[in-house]
């Protein structure tokens, strides 16, 4: 509450509350003005009964009265002058009590709000050495912020970088996927020629190992055929010294007869010459035919196995 009210809004407030039948009091005058500390009230409050006493006291100037009534109304007035008198040095009492009782107030007040400034001096003192701790900290931290931003600006540079590196290596990796599918197209189309020579290569192998597997087997037989009369030409050679003429004449015949037999593989032609060298053999069987007893043989070479062929 502000202390200074001034002291005719008080006497005002105290006429107001004497108007309304009420005596005046500290708190009631207090409550009339919504401001005012006890004590001050209560100072102007006695200041008011002592002027409300000499109003009281004065003489009531009534013109125009006779002189009997002036003087009762003077008697009636002193007397509700004396009342009011003791009245007032009655609630003047009280107001001196209550006025006690708000000094003690005040003084317990002040102890607390003494204690209270001490405490918050203290407060404030920690205040301030917080604050420089503070200060100090922020000092660090602005210190550590601009660190932060130089190491930040760096960071963004490296990015920058690293971020054009990355574009570029994108770049040459779209042109070496590019490249690669060129040439993985290449390859998959030479892939696929070769594939188509090497099936035209096999078809013509199987056609070319049919068609010498039928030569082979028709020479086979034609050389089963030969060996066949070459056997038979032989066994006729062991026979007794007049069948030699006879098997001589039928070597030529065998010999004529392979003589036409021009195409025949290498096989023929190898019993062929054994054929020669058996006749050659059985000439020399008239000289030797009392000493020695001729055997001839006839060997027949194995056809090439169609597997070697392609």
């Amino acid at each position: 509450m502000a202390i200074g009210v001034p002291e005719t809004d008080v006497f005002a407030a105290a006429d107001r509350v004497l108007a309304r039948g009420e005596r005046p009091t500290v708190e009631r005058v207090r409550s009339e003005l919504g401001r005012g500390s006890p004590a001050r009230v209560g100072q102007l409050l006695e200041t008011w009964w002592e002027a409300l006493a000499k109003r009281l006291a004065g003489e009531a100037r009534l013109p125009e009265l006779p002189p009997e009534v002036a003087a009762a109304f003077r008697a009636v007035w002193a007397t509700a002058s004396e009342h009011a008198a003791g009245a007032a040095r009655s609630g003047l009492a009280q107001e001196q009590g209550e006025l006690v009782v708000a000094q003690t107030v005040l003084a317990q007040e002040r102890i607390q709000w003494e204690e209270q400034l001490a405490e918050a001096q203290r407060q404030t003192h920690s205040a301030a050495q917080a604050r420089g701790i503070a200060e100090t900290r922020l000092m660090d931290v602005q210190r550590l912020v601009e660190q932060q931003a130089t190491q930040l600006n760096e960071l963004s540079r490296q990015r920058d970088g690293l971020q054009q590196r990355a574009d570029q290596l994108a770049e040459a990796l779209e042109t070496h996927k590019s490249a690669m599918d060129t040439e993985r197209e290449t390859q998959s189309q030479h892939l696929r020629a070769v594939e188509d020579r090497a099936h035209a290569e096999v078809d013509r192998a199987r056609s070319e190992t049919k068609t010498l597997q039928t030569t082979l087997h028709r020479q086979e037989r034609e050389a089963s055929t030969v060996a066949t009369r070459l056997e038979k030409a032989l066994m006729s050679t062991r026979s007794a010294e007049h069948l030699a003429a006879e098997q001589g004449t039928r070597a030529q015949m065998l010999e004529q007869q392979l003589a036409r037999m021009d195409g025949l593989p290498a096989a023929l032609l190898a019993a062929q010459q054994a054929l020669h060298a058996a006749t050659l053999r059985e000439a020399a069987l008239h000289t030797k035919l009392e000493s020695l007893k001729v055997k001839p043989s006839g060997t027949r070479k194995k056809p090439r196995s169609p597997s070697g062929a392609r």
